[in-house]
């Protein structure tokens, strides 16, 4: 039987561990609200035309805070490495940290174990970014921006034996790396796994792909399976749960 023994989260609207995400779902808010004014420039992408080239219908969404914030000395990390880091990798191993903390598993009890990373990641923002700037391209770069790397990141910070790799199977990536990981548990590939689904939205040019699709819900609120709905609302955050198996 597999079990899950520890939960860790970041998501909008302050909902930085399992508890805060469970108050926040009680209380009914919301977390959709406006972009953070230190992303980029809104108005210079935003049209109520959604088919306008270049601009989005909307950049309401839901949105972390301090995005940019990593203590890198904290995971034996060099400052110039991390500041080359997919932001994706970095909420990774933060929250992967807190998910064993909630198992009361210390992460340098973990080294030379067979313990498996499935990361599901639908897109890597960062890598289009440095690609669009070439002479600020480093030796970290593309170590720092692959998506495969999400995974293979968290397996180098706690040194794992087991199984490492990232998945991309678009809104289904991080219930996808859950099944793989449970079969890996299943076959004994891995004696215990930490499971991720993360997403970071670093540029406007996601956006105006899917407001040109009419994808995005002009008024950033999703309704399914109501006549009123009009697209869904992109979010960011980051949540990873730690698997392991029991005996029956």
């Amino acid at each position: 039987m597999i079990e899950i023994i520890g939960i860790g989260c970041r998501f909008p609207g302050g909902a930085h561990s399992p508890d805060t995400f469970w108050q926040f779902l009680k209380g009914q808010r919301t977390a959709i609200g406006e972009m953070p004014p230190d992303r980029w420039q809104a108005e210079n992408f935003l049209s109520e035309a959604p088919d306008e080239p270049g601009r989005s219908c909307t950049f309401r969404a839901g949105w972390l805070d301090h995005i940019d914030r990593f203590d890198a000395a904290y995971f034996r990390l060099s400052p110039r490495e991390a500041l080359e880091m997919d932001p994706q990798q970095r909420l990774t191993i933060e929250v992967a940290h807190e998910a064993l903390f909630d198992a009361n598993i210390n992460p340098q009890a973990l080294e030379d174990r067979r313990v498996g990373v499935y990361v599901g990641a639908g897109m890597a923002e960062s890598l289009g970014l440095a690609f669009s700037d070439p002479e600020h391209m480093t030796a970290h770069t593309m170590s720092g921006n692959a998506l495969a790397v999400i995974a293979n990141r968290l397996s180098y910070v706690l040194n794992l034996e087991g199984p490492s790799l990232a998945v991309d199977t678009a809104c289904s990536s991080a219930l996808t790396a859950l099944y793989l990981a449970c079969q890996s548990l299943s076959t004994g590939d891995c004696d215990l796994a930490l499971v991720a689904g993360v997403n970071a939205m670093l540029g406007p040019s996601p956006f105006v792909g899917l407001s040109h699709a009419h994808m995005l819900s002009p008024r950033g609120k999703c309704s399914p399976f109501d006549e009123q709905a009009d697209g869904f609302v992109r979010g960011e955050g980051c949540g990873v749960v730690v698997l392991g198996r029991r005996d029956r």
